[in-house]
């Protein structure tokens, strides 16, 4: 095990079993539960008492995903002189997304009649038919379809336009008006996930990927005293694409069309209240919190998820406080598209449109680097062969 030479943390006995009772009253929670999710259990890895430890990494998967998903950068880090609490997103350890993920819908009283409306319309009715068949899962409209719907959807509810408004601009004051939310327990399930670590001494550092990186960015807002640090690797502040995001927001509070992901069918909803939760995130209030903190942020430019430049604004907006305050403990990197570095690029045996993560071993490196010393060198991203100097990665 390697630690850095500031390592001082020495863990109790005691300190550390309170901390495993609290997780554990938690995963038995959720092992009571009928409607449990298979592999997505919260887990965590924690060295003995009284062995000196960097500090306590808590983890977020990415949406739809499971604890396992960063499963080797866990154990690096574990390896490495860091405890480790790999936890759940909100409500994904449970089936029936419908019931218990983050969700976005239309009030009832809206919600109810168009929905009547929209199974009584044949041309919308045809329009999902053919959408269904052809596209197998998840497909945005092309801008002409969606113009198309967009009408079409106005035609049936009247309102259509403003309610569109207020859920695609930014905060907007309109928004609890014609909707009801959930996307807020992305943070209050992460922040009982935190209360949990409360025995354990030193510094925590939050680590997510996609809706689980705007998680560890949110918490280290939220809890300035609690959270020393956040890595983000993808974060969806954004959804990319703007006819995406549009469809996102369009179609996900309609419930007209549904995803098919894994094992699971869950609400466009769904995904709605993720694009939602990184607005939150992206609240000036939430920028002031995290100016101070150091964070680093990984991105790429072969993007299918998360919006690269709302990712890149908001890394430039960390470091400037004002005119005349800077903050240079706020890092970021993007992987350029000839890195073929998809957007879920934790685990480099995971597959997306047809790319994986070949620069893994040097990002693990450079994470620790981070965690352990404020640093980071984003000239070793450019290499797929391991950093000297730094804990070597071991093989799959």
């Amino acid at each position: 095990m390697v630690t850095s030479q500031a390592s001082s943390i020495l863990p109790t006995q005691d300190q550390l079993q309170q901390t495993r009772q609290r997780i554990d009253v938690h995963i038995q929670t959720i092992a009571s539960s009928p409607d449990r999710r298979d592999g997505a259990f919260p887990y965590y890895l924690f060295h003995g008492a009284n062995t000196p430890i960097n500090g306590t990494v808590l983890m977020f998967h990415g949406f739809s995903a499971k604890p396992h998903q960063m499963s080797r950068l866990a154990d690096y880090l574990f390896r490495n002189g860091f405890n480790v609490y790999q936890a759940t997103l909100a409500g994904h350890a449970y089936r029936f997304p419908d019931r218990h993920w983050p969700q976005v819908d239309l009030k009832p009283e809206i919600l109810i009649p168009l929905r009547e409306k929209v199974n009584a319309d044949p041309v919308l009715q045809t329009y999902l038919a053919n959408l269904a068949t052809t596209s197998q899962g998840a497909a945005s409209p092309s801008p002409i379809q969606m113009v198309g719907l967009m009408a079409r959807l106005r035609k049936l509810e009247p309102r259509m336009f403003d309610i569109i408004a207020a859920i695609e601009r930014d905060n907007d004051p309109d928004f609890d008006r014609y909707f009801v939310s959930s996307h807020l327990a992305y943070l209050t399930d992460a922040q009982a996930r935190l209360a949990e670590l409360e025995a354990m001494p030193g510094p925590i550092y939050t680590v997510g990927l996609s809706v689980g990186g705007a998680v560890a960015l949110a918490l280290g807002a939220q809890n300035a005293q609690r959270v020393a640090k956040a890595v983000a690797f993808a974060p969806l502040l954004e959804v990319y694409g703007e006819t995406r995001e549009r469809y996102v927001n369009l179609a996900g509070p309609l419930d007209v069309k549904e995803f098919g992901w894994d094992d699971l069918r869950f609400p466009l909803g769904c995904f709605t209240a993720a694009n939602r939760f990184g607005s939150f995130v992206r609240k000036e209030e939430n920028l002031a919190a995290l100016r101070p903190k150091p964070t680093l942020m990984i991105l790429t430019e072969n993007e299918d998820a998360a919006n690269l430049e709302t990712n890149q604004s908001f890394n430039r907006a960390l470091g400037r406080a004002s005119l005349v305050r800077q903050y240079d403990h706020h890092y970021s990197y993007t992987f350029p598209s000839e890195d073929l570095v998809p957007h879920p690029m934790v685990d480099p045996l995971e597959v997306s449109q047809n790319m994986s993560n070949a620069y893994w071993k040097p990002m693990y490196q450079e994470v620790f680097r981070f965690l352990t010393q404020t640093e980071f060198e984003g000239s070793s991203l450019g290499h797929t062969t391991e950093v000297s100097g730094l804990p070597a990665i071991p093989p799959i």
